[in-house]
């Protein structure tokens, strides 16, 4: 099975604008997470709308491709991606351009979903440890069946646990995290970059809400490894912290 994984990056952050050529202890974010990806995936690129960013990746040695400046998601600009750079491919990666830390374990966990011929996406998922991350809004939560197929994303807390006291919670229920790590068989990445906003992607600002609503299936993968991604300057000063204590 031939896999091929895409960074998508972006230089116009609203909340950090530069962030994938912010540097993290003498490196690029983007370099650390280009570097972290190839431990793996043998074909990889950074799809970006900014020559900066494609300047300093080849300047490092990875490999870029410019795409459009209008792309609403990192998929879309993925999907462009893969048709620029032609080839033949199985299963495209979309690993995003804040996660230095991505560890391969994760990514070999996400290609083993593929061993599955009924696997169309995969994703992943971590079991919470604190109440307090899953009352957080900005970390998605999941609940899958008794195959490991997502049935919900949400940034709500879900499922709701009824007849425990809230504090009880995190033992009653094995509650799961997503972490943003996507791959698609290549077929189904084409076909998913063509569907419209769905209602439950828009009340929930969660773009794989409108691969579910629209019947594509989503196996999500298991990993216990937490990752520090960079969504703001404070971030990065967590994530250089992070890194010294490895």
């Amino acid at each position: 099975m031939k896999f091929i994984a895409i960074i998508p990056a972006r230089y116009a952050s609203t909340r950090f604008p530069g962030k994938p050529l912010a540097m993290l202890n003498g490196k690029t974010v983007i370099e650390r997470v280009y570097q972290q990806v190839s431990k793996v995936i043998e074909n990889v690129y950074v799809a970006t709308d900014d020559k900066r960013i494609f300047d300093a990746v080849e300047g490092f040695g990875g490999k870029a491709v410019m795409t459009r400046i209008d792309h609403k998601s990192g998929t879309d600009r993925i999907e462009e991606a893969v048709e620029k750079i032609g080839g033949t491919w199985d299963v495209v990666i979309n690993v995003q351009g804040d996660e230095p830390f991505i560890q391969p374990s994760q990514i070999e966990t996400l290609c083993r979903q593929f061993e599955q011929a009924e696997t169309q996406i995969a994703t992943l998922g971590k079991p919470f440890t604190e109440m307090a991350a899953i009352e957080n809004p900005n970390s998605p939560k999941i609940v899958v069946d008794n195959r490991g197929f997502a049935l919900y994303f949400s940034r709500s807390v879900i499922p709701y646990v009824r007849g425990e006291e809230r504090e009880n919670w995190l033992t009653a229920y094995p509650f799961l995290k997503h972490i943003g790590l996507y791959a698609y068989r290549t077929e189904v990445l084409k076909a998913i970059t063509q569907l419209p906003q769905s209602s439950l992607e828009k009340a929930e600002s969660l773009e794989q809400l409108r691969w579910l609503q629209n019947g594509y299936r989503i196996r999500v993968g298991l990993t216990n490894v937490e990752t520090v991604g960079i969504d703001t300057p404070e971030d990065l000063k967590k994530a250089e912290e992070f890194l010294e204590k490895l």
